[in-house]
C-alpha cells in the first residue's frame, strides 16, 4: 500500500475525465429532446390540456367541526344541515364514535361538516381514543362549532370543553341546540349562560328537527371559510365508507330499547357484502331474488349482554334486523338479505388488541 496521502481530484481533473460534460455529451443531450419547438416546448400534437372547472367568483369551501359533550345533539343538526341522513342519531349519549362527514354543497359555497364524538371523562381506553380524535380533528378544520343544548343547565363538561377551545386558533361559533324544548325566557338565559363561557366568534340558536336557524348557522360558517374550489365532488354528500354506514345503521336500530349499559359495549361490525349477481367465491347465498347479502355482527362485552341483544326466542335480533333492514336498502336503493349474529369480546372497550378489530 503506497504512504502517499489520499487526495481528492481538483475541479480540472473531473472535468477531464471519462463523464466529463463536452461538446459531444451536450450534443447527445440536445439528441434526447429532438422534436420539440426551439423555446423547449414540446409541439402541440404531445401536448395534453388541462381543465380546470369553473369556480364562481367568491367561491368558499371548508370544513367545520361540530364539537360538544354526549347528546349535545351534534348528530341531529348535522343532518339538518347536509339535507338528509349522514350520522346516526340515538337518545344514547355517546352514540357517535369515529368522525362522520357531511357535505353541504351551494352555488356559492362547500361546507364539509365533521361530527365528532362527544368529549367526556373517559373511563375506558375506547374513550380516551375517542376524545383523542376529537382533539386531533379541531387542529385540521377552518371553524370549530361548540354545541350546548338548550335543555340542560351549563355545566362542568361544558365549560371544560369551553376552556380547550380558548386555546384554538380557530374561530369559534357556539350553538345552542334544541332551542324547541325550551320556552323563549329559558332560550335567552341558555344563550346568557354560553355567553359567558367564552369569547365566541358568533352565538347561534337553532332548532335542527324543526329547521329552524339552520340556514341562518350555515351563512355564519360559511363566513369564516377561506376562497377555495369546492373540495368534494358537487352533489357528493358523505365520503363514509359503504361498510361503515350499514353498521351504524345497524347500531342506531339496536341502541333503541336497550339498558343504560349497552350502548357503550355495543359495536357493530360487517362482516361481509356478497353481491350474488357478480360473485364466483361460492358464498353460500341465502333468501330468494338475487338479494344483496348483507352479514353483520354485533359484538358485545358479556354473555349476559349477549342474551339480552337476542331477546326471547330471538324476539330482539329480528326487531333490530327488521328497522335496519328498511335503512340499508334505502342506502344501497336494492333489496337486502341481512343476517345479523351475537358474539363476545370481554371487555373490548379497554382492550387495545380488540379494539384494533373493531376498527378503533
Amino acid at each position: 500500500m503506497s504512504d502517499a496521502p489520499f487526495r481528492f481530484p481538483s475541479d480540472d481533473e473531473l472535468m477531464a475525465g471519462p463523464n466529463a460534460f463536452d461538446d459531444e455529451g451536450a450534443e447527445s443531450v440536445e439528441d434526447e429532446h429532438e422534436g420539440q419547438d426551439d423555446d423547449g416546448a414540446l409541439p402541440a400534437s404531445a401536448r395534453v390540456e388541462i381543465t380546470v372547472p369553473e369556480v364562481p367568483e367568491g367561491h368558499r369551501a371548508g370544513f367545520a367541526c361540530l364539537v360538544g359533550r354526549p347528546n349535545a345533539g351534534k348528530s341531529t343538526l348535522t343532518n339538518a344541515m347536509v339535507g338528509q341522513k349522514v350520522a346516526i342519531t340515538s337518545g344514547r349519549p355517546q352514540t357517535t364514535r369515529h368522525n362522520v362527514r357531511g357535505v353541504v354543497n351551494r352555488a356559492d359555497a362547500q361546507l364539509v361538516l365533521v361530527d365528532t364524538p362527544g368529549l367526556h371523562r373517559p373511563r375506558t381506553l375506547l374513550g380516551k381514543r375517542l376524545n383523542d380524535l376529537v382533539r386531533e380533528t379541531l387542529a385540521d378544520v377552518d371553524v370549530i362549532v361548540f354545541c350546548v343544548p338548550a335543555d340542560e343547565k351549563v355545566g362542568p363538561g361544558d365549560r371544560f370543553i369551553a376552556r380547550d377551545l380558548a386555546d384554538s386558533r380557530r374561530p369559534v361559533v357556539a350553538v345552542v341546540t334544541k332551542a324547541d324544548t325550551v320556552s323563549r325566557e329559558a332560550l335567552a338565559a341558555q344563550l346568557l349562560a354560553v355567553n359567558d363561557l367564552g369569547d365566541w366568534a358568533d352565538i347561534v340558536p337553532v332548532s335542527a328537527l324543526r329547521g329552524e336557524q339552520v340556514d341562518v348557522l350555515e351563512d355564519v360558517l360559511i363566513g369564516h371559510l377561506p376562497p377555495s374550489p369546492p373540495l368534494y365532488p358537487t352533489g357528493e354528500v358523505t365520503d363514509e365508507p359503504q361498510a361503515v354506514m350499514i353498521a351504524e345503521l345497524v347500531r342506531e336500530a339496536a341502541l333503541e330499547g336497550v339498558r343504560d349499559e349497552l350502548p357503550h359495549s355495543l359495536a357493530v361490525v360487517v362482516d361481509e357484502i356478497v353481491d350474488p349477481r357478480t360473485d364466483r367465491t361460492g358464498s353460500f347465498i341465502k333468501g330468494a331474488g338475487g338479494r344483496l347479502q348483507v352479514r353483520v355482527s354485533l359484538v358485545v362485552e358479556r354473555d349476559s349482554q349477549k342474551a339480552i341483544m337476542i331477546g326471547k326466542g330471538g324476539s330482539r335480533l329480528k326487531e333490530i334486523g327488521v328497522i335496519s333492514r328498511k335503512g340499508i336498502e334505502t342506502l344501497l336503493d336494492r333489496p337486502v338479505y341481512l343476517d345479523l349474529h351475537v358474539r363476545t369480546s370481554r371487555d373490548w372497550q379497554s382492550d387495545p388488541k380488540a379494539l384494533a378489530r373493531l376498527g378503533f
